[in-house]
């Protein structure tokens, strides 16, 4: 079942609101009592199983979640947990195989395409938007860098593209007109534009559309062989229904204006362990690569929760729980917030939680991992779960793994 055509879009607008009304909910979250008694002694798969259905089986019920896959990387050794449906109407369960919507986790493979650009010596992520989109010379929009797209420095752009915008050429008339928000405070807009131009412009270097750069480019090299921009049809029976949380309704995610290089992809559990592993340096991938993914990491601007990375966002390691919430209310996506460009460049990995949420009308994912532990957690699930409780009952598991590996 197909999802109407602006559905992301208009989801992205009302499920905010939902959001922020359930936020005290998810907050109350930090405070429940998991009581998860684990040995001294490395954790076994059961023990996993166990502390995973014990965080996440609350999350599950309140939120009528169909299904989900839950994995940990720890220093190489990988714990995954399946629970649930892919498709209710065929009672399909849950894989390590299951294809699930990323959202905008997909920003994290569209960075990583700019830096390997970068690294290629085809373009510098200091260029102006203007010296590589010419339409756009000498307006606000190109005289951003394509630095402050990757990391959403962009004085207001909005999150999504206009509804009445359904070709590239309205969409370049639409920003050579756009004016940034002239008030103090709109520094860092969380935008599907931003990174979308950022894809074009990347893709463009490579002289390939972005579906193809990033396949040839980036998930290719990384034997990503289960991450898709389209599905192939032979794998269709893999990929997930989402449940849309006012309807229920099965949908997927609908055709728009930048959808592959903002929240397009799909994957599976193993997948984004595999990702997360490549991140962490855990997983030796060829160079540059490896040197384009390091270059994602690095902090470049300041807000109040995080460091901005490119799409990636820098926390301090050990981590307040309120501090980690904070960042991910939904008004860090819907609404500007203030944002200082660092002096330099924050490159030091060490004492550091990288976080990303991604979602669609109907799916919710979330990855984050620690280089000082070597570990990392991913969650996908088919029903776009509140911002704050998935991060909340993720970041509760990995705890757990560490309570239990030390």
């Amino acid at each position: 079942m197909q999802a109407p055509g602006r559905l992301v879009s208009h989801h992205n607008k009302t499920e905010s609101l939902i959001q922020m009304t359930q936020r005290t909910i998810a907050m109350g979250l930090f405070t429940a009592s998991l009581a998860v008694t684990l040995p001294a002694a490395a954790m076994t798969e059961q023990q996993f199983n166990d502390a995973a259905a014990q965080v996440f089986a609350p999350l599950m019920a309140e939120y009528d979640v169909p299904g989900l896959a839950v994995g940990v990387t720890w220093q190489g050794k990988h714990y995954v947990y399946t629970q649930g449906l892919a498709n209710r109407d065929a009672n399909i369960a849950v894989s390590r195989q299951t294809l699930f919507e990323l959202g905008s986790l997909s920003k994290t493979f569209n960075v990583t395409l700019a830096a390997l650009a970068q690294e290629r010596g085809l373009l510098s992520l200091d260029d102006q938007v203007g010296e590589r989109l010419p339409v756009l010379k000498a307006t606000p929009v190109g005289d951003l860098s394509l630095m402050d797209l990757a990391t959403h420095q962009s004085n207001g752009l909005p999150l999504q593209v206009p509804d009445d915008i359904q070709s590239d050429s309205a969409l370049m008339t639409w920003l050579r007109q756009w004016q940034p928000t002239a008030d103090a405070g709109h520094e860092r807009a969380y935008s599907n534009i931003s990174i979308g131009l950022l894809g074009r412009i990347s893709a463009s270097a490579f002289s390939q559309p972005y579906a193809q750069a990033l396949h040839d480019q980036v998930l290719a090299p990384l034997a990503l062989g289960s991450t898709y921009i389209q599905v192939p049809a032979a794998q269709m029976p893999r990929y997930a229904y989402g449940y849309a949380r006012q309807t229920n309704k099965a949908i997927r995610v609908s055709p728009g204006m930048l959808d592959a290089e903002a929240y397009g992809l799909k994957s599976n559990i193993d997948d984004m362990l595999r990702f997360v592993d490549i991140n962490l340096g855990s997983t030796a991938v060829p160079e540059p690569l490896a040197a384009a993914i390091a270059a994602t990491h690095q902090g470049v601007t300041r807000t109040a929760p995080f460091t901005q990375a490119m799409i990636w966002e820098r926390y301090p390691w050990p981590l307040a729980p309120e501090r980690l919430l904070a960042g991910n209310a939904p008004s860090m996506a819907m609404q500007a917030q203030p944002a200082s460009r660092l002096d330099a460049r924050e490159t030091s990995e060490h004492g550091v939680l990288f976080s990303k949420t991604g979602s669609t009308n109907g799916f919710g994912g979330y990855a984050a991992f620690v280089p000082d532990e070597r570990i990392g957690v991913v969650m996908l699930a088919n029903r776009n779960v509140p911002l704050e409780a998935r991060v909340d009952a993720s970041h509760k598991l990995l705890q757990q793994v560490l309570k239990a590996e030390r």
